[in-house]
């Protein structure tokens, strides 16, 4: 059995930090390719108007596709209550809000201040109470470890901001390192913080690899106990809305090193390297990212059977 979970962002994450539209069929095939090497939850896209993010304009269908993949659970990205009801109305299993601890990255973000952001989860997790369809809500803390348009952002003011999240109704808060600013020591104190406050609703770790220290973020993040990590095929991804900020953890770097600690992800290394196919036919000029499939595996590697994990 898999000892956390590796949650796929990049048909979401990836995609709208990129100028290119990538073709639907090949959105298609990348999402299974991705799921055949084991993934269990992908954000396959964002319920925004295709006016602002053209990339997502097929959202709906994205969403019909995935939800044929057995023992997938299918998120999307909901801004506000317009993008979570159609996003319900699609099917989804999980609904993604940012809520942004820098309250200049809120604005340029979703146009929102931070308390009208709550009254947005709190408006969706009731939408969820009345709908009866079992979708969970993720509220995660964006910005949540410094921010390039505020700079610093208040460690207390981020724990506030999940509390109320999960107060408003949210079934999970997360710590999101939107343009890679969080070093090692902070990521254990904020997640030591963040436990303490709300529990068992503390959610995962989205971290970003913009200087170099996705990984080691991530393995800070595991040794306070957190289970859920965000990451993203190829590096890809960003924040269209927040200057600076490159790409996310590549999910294959990732569950390499997990897999190499003998931490089970559930995940097929060699196939999630073959996944990186049908992106890179749909999205051909778009340079991709990460140290294990520019090197290899190593000589004599073998994982255990990610099936029997």
């Amino acid at each position: 059995m898999a000892a956390l979970l590796i949650s796929e962002v990049g048909p979401r994450d990836g995609l709208q930090s990129v100028s290119a539209t990538m073709p639907t069929a090949d959105k298609l095939r990348w999402i299974s390719a991705l799921h055949d090497a084991g993934l269990r939850e992908i954000e396959v896209c964002s319920f925004v108007p295709a006016r602002r993010l053209p990339q997502m304009a097929d959202a709906a269908e994205v969403v019909r596709h995935a939800l044929t993949l057995p023992g997938l659970t299918v998120m999307a990205l909901v801004p506000n209550l317009r993008g979570a009801r159609d996003a319900l109305a699609a099917g989804v299993h999980k609904l993604s809000v940012p809520v942004s601890a820098s309250a200049a990255h809120s604005l340029a973000n979703v146009r929102m201040t931070r308390e009208d952001m709550l009254a947005q989860v709190r408006a969706i997790a009731d939408l969820c109470r009345e709908a009866r369809t079992g979708v969970r809500l993720e509220a995660a803390i964006s910005t949540a470890f410094g921010c390039t348009l505020q700079g610093a952002v208040d460690e207390d003011e981020v724990i506030r901001l999940a509390s109320a999240c999960i107060a408003a109704g949210a079934d999970e808060s997360g710590l999101s390192d939107t343009v890679g600013y969080a070093n090692p020591a902070q990521v254990r104190r904020l997640f030591r913080r963040l436990r303490a406050e709300i529990g068992v609703h503390a959610g995962g770790a989205h971290m970003h690899n913009t200087r170099g220290l996705g990984l080691a973020n991530c393995l800070a993040a595991y040794e306070e106990g957190v289970r859920t990590f965000d990451a993203s095929l190829g590096g890809l991804g960003g924040c269209p809305h927040a200057p600076g900020a490159s790409g996310n953890v590549v999910t294959e770097d990732l569950v390499f090193m997990f897999e190499a600690m003998g931490v089970a992800t559930g995940v097929d290394v060699a196939k999630l390297i073959t996944a990186r196919g049908p992106l890179m036919a749909g999205l051909p000029a778009e340079p991709l990212h990460g140290m294990l499939p520019a090197a290899g595996l190593p000589r004599g590697w073998r994982q255990p059977d990610p099936a029997r994990a």
